[in-house]
């Protein structure tokens, strides 16, 4: 993203380029989650794969930042069948006991991946240009669409045709856009009131649906309704973490793209081996004291980060803590979602999923966007844009000569409150936790109705 904004500028949209991601795959989600409980896995995680393969070529195209955050709109819409998507048909294909130690599994696949990811986006951006980060999606993700077509198998999809919530879809969106506008300081006397507004109409929207976008019985579950405040919580601070420390990185300490993504490598490795460990301990302790714990050291990295970046930090100094972040994300996460999809019946799992993750994503498109504007503001007038750009540039304003140094500076101090914003939330999550209820895998029948 640095790389971005020196070839496309516009700064003040940094955090919209995350932002608007996020929020395509937050409103998409649920509508996902839902077609797949009612036509059947295959197809839409499909379908999901083709939108979000469509988005990635169309963000390398984009000749304008404007067009980008356009294009990554399509491309969360199709993130948002293929997250919520791939972790209900692992939910499918094993029984409870078994599904604990799989998702562990899972995880960790996801992790060599994600591993691999930032380190192999910093080569290609140096080597080639940041357009090819969205370039190799493509082939990627037809040879997945090619695996998957013949191996999944295909469920019979429901005989009861029931329709979408597509009033709770814009309510939220609305919502949510007003609110992402109206703390980046365009007119915040009109978009915050309709923000509100906005929120209320979309909660008395959904109980009165018969198929509600987020359904509020599920919300009544103690174990789903305090979940949801976990993964809102550290949803933001995640997100906005990776998008925000390469930013810090790269601008403030010179470090290379490559350099940049590596800061939150070890976060990418720290998350699937504590996911494993996570999902094989689970049915002996139960999910509480993972949740808590793994919450809690969220909040210690979290602060860690808020003080190094505060302090003058190496790399590796942030890169240790963003290992233990991951941690801390991986004892959490897989044992609340274990937990959440033991919590109801087969017919009600891909919206369960769907919702554990719209909840995560809402967190992070939010978090981002109100990040994106306190980084424009506290840098408005301080740091010229053509000098912005060069400081983000592959040579780090070199060419720019001394007089560079107040602007890094301003620079720094413009993004060290991003991170006390982060410490302030993630200390908040690891109270919700503390209400996490008691709850062992395999208490809850599948066949149950919804709401018991």
């Amino acid at each position: 993203m640095p790389s971005v904004v020196a070839d496309l500028g516009g700064l003040e949209l940094y955090g919209w380029v995350g932002a608007m991601y996020m929020l395509a795959i937050t409103v998409s989600i649920p509508i996902w989650g839902k077609l797949a409980d009612l036509w059947g896995r295959r197809p839409i995680i499909l379908a999901g794969i083709a939108t979000f393969l469509v988005g990635s070529a169309a963000c390398g195209v984009a000749p304008t930042m404007g067009t980008l955050i356009a294009a990554r709109v399509l491309q969360g819409v199709g993130a948002g069948g293929v997250q919520p998507i791939a972790m209900t048909i692992v939910g499918d294909m094993f029984p409870p006991k078994e599904r604990a130690r799989m998702q562990g599994v899972f995880g960790a696949v996801w992790g060599v991946s994600a591993i691999v990811g930032p380190i192999l986006g910093g080569v290609i951006v140096h080597a080639l240009s940041w357009r090819w980060v969205f370039y190799f999606n493509v082939p990627f993700g037809i040879l997945a669409m090619l695996l998957l077509a013949p191996s999944l198998e295909k469920r019979a999809a429901s005989a009861e045709r029931k329709p979408i919530d597509v009033a709770g879809a814009m309510l939220l969106s609305i919502a949510v856009l007003a609110l992402l506008g109206g703390v980046a300081g365009r007119a915040p006397l009109l978009l915050l009131p309709l923000a509100a507004v906005a929120t209320a109409l979309f909660v008395w929207v959904e109980r009165k649906q018969a198929e509600p976008l987020v359904p509020m019985d599920l919300l009544r579950q103690r174990v789903i309704a305090v979940s949801s405040g976990i993964s809102v919580v550290v949803g933001g601070v995640m997100t906005a973490t990776v998008i925000y420390l390469p930013l810090f990185a790269q601008s403030v300490m010179r470090a290379s793209p490559t350099a940049a993504g590596a800061t939150v490598a070890p976060m990418l490795v720290g998350w699937p081996l504590a996911s494993a460990l996570s999902g094989r301990i689970l049915l002996v302790t139960g999910a509480r004291p993972l949740v808590r714990t793994g919450i809690a050291l969220v909040a210690v990295a979290a602060i860690a980060l808020d003080l190094l970046v505060h302090g003058g930090a190496s790399l590796g100094a942030l890169r240790a803590t963003m290992f233990a972040f991951g941690v801390g994300m991986g004892l959490a996460s897989t044992a609340n979602l274990i937990t959440v999809q033991d919590s109801v019946p087969y017919q009600r799992r891909g919206v369960a999923t769907a919702g554990t993750m719209f909840f995560r994503t809402i967190g992070g498109a939010v978090l981002v966007g109100v990040l994106g504007a306190v980084l424009a503001r506290s840098i408005a007038g301080r740091v010229p844009e053509s000098v912005l750009d060069a400081l983000l540039g592959p040579d780090h304003g070199h060419g720019l000569g001394a007089d560079v140094a107040p602007y890094r500076a301003a620079l720094q101090v413009g993004m060290v409150p991003l991170f006390h914003v982060l410490a302030a939330v993630a200390i908040a999550g690891a109270l919700v936790a503390l209400s996490y209820p008691s709850v062992r895998i395999g208490e809850h029948e599948l066949t149950a109705q919804p709401g018991e």
